[in-house]
């Protein structure tokens, strides 16, 4: 069927629970009775049956913890947990330990430039490089130029991330940036049609905690059919403008969940590692999967009992859920 703006607003007019019916349905119908949980080394990771490597994933900036949009959600503190690199023989060199290490994949990220672009086209050796170590390598750009997406299919890397934002005010208010969705849509475009692995990302609540460019985002998205797509949820993070705000509910973040499903039935949906702490992540985390998501990163406990209790047949990974 294909994806319109207008069925998208219909669906949105659909009761609560029976979305989440619809969209549990449809996980049935297109996917195996099994769900992945991924535990990334960025922090330890532990429950009952299962702990995670210390050393099985790597988060590197190429930029350390500059940023030219000082993002009101990150003002560059996302970066700061992140190892640093100076240059491409750094980066080949800080990837040969990894690997003696144990490490089997590691995320390229870094701040983004005035244009809302990852600076990476100084890097080709480097990633490269990289790639020949037989690590996974999964490359986070922002908005990506034609040149940078030829460089990246000539590096062979595994995965390019792309955050994707369907609402011009956020992008003004929240990145600082005077580019508007389609451009988002345009970068996720030209990496499927260079046939480059395009991971899109959605982070529900982006705009100061409300769901207001989110289902525009998955307009997007469903125009590429990705064979996954991440959503996340705003987490307030101390010393950012933005430490005070609440993010969405859980029944918001959910009906995110849950449209996702259904306007991508044969694609993963995964449940990425960055939601609210306590009470609220546990809730999304089941409610989700109740909208039919394939996996998520660091689930509580119960979490993982309730999957069991649904039919799901569990698997773990200390990897980026983006690669399970």
């Amino acid at each position: 069927m294909e994806i319109t703006r207008e069925r998208i607003f219909s669906l949105l007019q659909t009761p609560f629970e029976e979305l989440l019916a619809q969209a549990w349905a449809i996980r049935r119908q297109h996917h195996f009775s099994s769900i992945s949980f991924a535990a990334p080394s960025a922090k330890h990771y532990e429950i009952d049956g299962y702990q995670n490597s210390p050393h099985a994933f790597a988060a590197i900036s190429l930029t350390g913890s500059s940023c030219a949009l000082g993002c009101e959600h990150c003002k560059g503190k996302l970066l700061e947990s992140m190892a640093a690199v100076k240059n491409s023989r750094d980066l080949m060199e800080r990837g040969e330990r990894l690997r003696a290490a144990g490490c089997a994949g590691i995320l390229l990220s870094g701040g983004a430039d005035a244009q809302g672009e990852v600076p990476l086209l100084g890097w080709e050796e480097g990633i490269a490089g990289l790639k020949k170590t037989g690590l996974k390598i999964i490359v986070h750009t922002g908005l990506v130029s034609p040149e940078t997406a030829r460089m990246l299919h000539r590096c062979q890397v595994d995965q390019v991330l792309v955050d994707v934002i369907g609402d011009g005010k956020t992008i003004r208010d929240v990145y600082h940036l005077d580019r508007n969705p389609d451009d988002y849509g345009e970068s996720l475009r030209l990496l499927h049609a260079m046939g480059l692995y395009a991971v899109p990302h959605l982070v529900a609540g982006l705009h100061y905690g409300e769901i207001r460019g989110e289902y525009e985002a998955l307009y997007q998205i469903a125009q590429i059919n990705p064979p996954i797509l991440v959503i996340v949820v705003f987490n307030p993070l101390p010393g950012t403008p933005m430490a005070q705000v609440k993010g969405p509910l859980p029944e918001e973040v959910a009906q995110v969940i849950a449209l996702a499903r259904i306007l991508n039935p044969q694609s993963k949906v995964m449940l990425g590692c960055a939601r609210p702490a306590g009470k609220k992540k546990k809730e999304i985390e089941h409610l989700a999967l109740r909208a039919g998501v394939n996996g998520m990163a660091y689930p509580t406990e119960e979490t993982v009992k309730l999957a069991g209790a649904l039919g799901l047949e569990a698997s773990f990974s200390p990897l980026c859920c983006s690669l399970l």
